[in-house]
């Protein structure tokens, strides 16, 4: 109630200052009472002087001292003024002001939205999550998908897979080619459920690949939604490996989805950052994190897609020496440009260390080292990386 009585003030306040100049009277010129008198007596001193009372030479000076005032008199400003337009037009006015007001803030605005402290939607956030529908529940409402045009022989093999799979339940090669099968035919909620067969039957034994996989087809089956589900599997995932960029991606896509943007630009941030070659979740983190930015009430302009990552080049047999060293200088000359001006994680600076070994710029490994070893002297484990870097590098002390 108060930010709408706040607001009828404010526009109340501005429709004042627009309609007093219309209701003002006509504009009318009145001539000062002084202008009058200084003509009168130049007038006057002409009679004298028709009549002889005073001599031409004192009549041109009484005249120039009369002239004088009444010049300064006729600068001065004497009007008054309105504009020519009337009430109804000013009425009118007002009511354009009014509507106009309220249709903008019915289009831009929340009208009937509640205060929301950080607290209250920090809680509005873990109610919300805690609440939020299950994976079948979104499944159920996530769009049909048009399955692709198949050979017929291949939808005849795929039909006699669906039968012959669950009649061997312990076979984890029959669940993961039926799960691949499913998500080449787009039925994502199918192969769902075979990954999940599959890493059922592995147990803790599940690679954090074999995870990823699962977390992709949940998400593809719910229409992009991070049901709890797929929760569970992102938070396993980064259990096994605390900096994977799938596992990061899903829980920042949780929070987003959950009104928590500032916890999901602090997960995609992490990844995008980190100047790794684009995947299919850092194209997706990038495609999502400037609304995720702007709502959690910041700028953010996440670094261009690295195309090709640094670890991939180093030792490729498939490159020449000499393509190897081009292409490795412009990815750490961006990388060191990066690093000193917005700075990084502990591995970014691990691989410019390493970069340079392998290009043979030993002094600006030394250099870059040491830097790091400033930077993160604190910490034992981002330590004991920067070593290994430095072994991998050459420039181990």
């Amino acid at each position: 109630m108060l930010f709408w009585i706040i607001c009828f003030v404010l526009t109340c306040g501005v429709g004042v200052i627009v309609i007093t100049p219309l209701v003002r009277p006509p504009k009318e010129t009145v001539e000062d009472p002084q202008v009058a008198l200084y003509k009168a007596q130049l007038e006057e001193v002409d009679r004298d002087v028709a009549r002889e009372v005073i001599a031409p030479e004192d009549a041109e000076r009484a005249k120039t001292e009369i002239a004088r005032r009444l010049i300064a008199a006729s600068g001065e400003d004497h009007t008054t003024s309105i504009s020519r337009f009337g009430k109804p037009a000013a009425i009118g006015t007002g009511i354009v002001l009014l509507a106009l007001s309220g249709g903008i803030y019915w289009q831009l605005g929340a009208p009937g939205y509640p205060d929301l402290p950080l607290k209250t939607r920090i809680a509005n956030g873990d109610e919300f999550r805690a609440n939020r529908p299950s994976q079948a529940e979104a499944e159920a409402n996530a769009p049909a998908l048009e399955t692709p045009d198949f050979p017929a022989e291949y939808v005849e093999s795929i039909d006699k897979l669906r039968e012959l799979v669950p009649l061997r339940p312990d076979e984890v090669q029959g669940w993961e080619l039926l799960a691949y099968h499913e998500s080449q035919m787009r039925n994502y909620p199918a192969a769902a459920t075979a990954q999940g067969q599959v890493i059922a039957l592995k147990g803790d034994a599940a690679t954090v690949d074999e995870l990823t996989v699962l977390a992709d087809l949940l998400a593809a089956a719910a229409d992009g939604y991070v049901s709890p589900q797929t929760e569970t599997i992102a938070r396993r995932i980064l259990q096994l490996d605390p900096n994977n960029i799938a596992g990061r991606y899903y829980l920042g896509a949780m929070y987003d989805q959950t009104d928590r943007p500032d916890r999901a630009l602090q997960l995609w941030r992490s990844i995008l950052d980190r100047g790794a070659a684009e995947t299919f979740h850092l194209a997706l983190a990038r495609r999502f994190v400037g609304d995720a930015a702007v709502r959690a009430g910041t700028d953010y302009t996440p670094p261009p897609a690295t195309e090709v990552a640094l670890e991939d080049v180093i030792g490729n047999e498939d490159l020449s020496e000499d393509d190897q060293s081009e292409m490795i200088a412009g990815m750490v000359s961006r990388l060191a440009d990066r690093l000193a001006t917005q700075g990084g994680p502990v591995d970014q600076w691990a691989r410019l260390i390493v970069a340079y070994g392998v290009l043979g710029q030993m002094d600006d490994a030394r250099d870059i080292l040491a830097e790091a070893r400033d930077v993160f002297g604190a910490s034992d484990e981002a330590m004991g990386l920067l070593d290994q870097a430095a072994t991998r590098a050459g420039v181990a002390e």
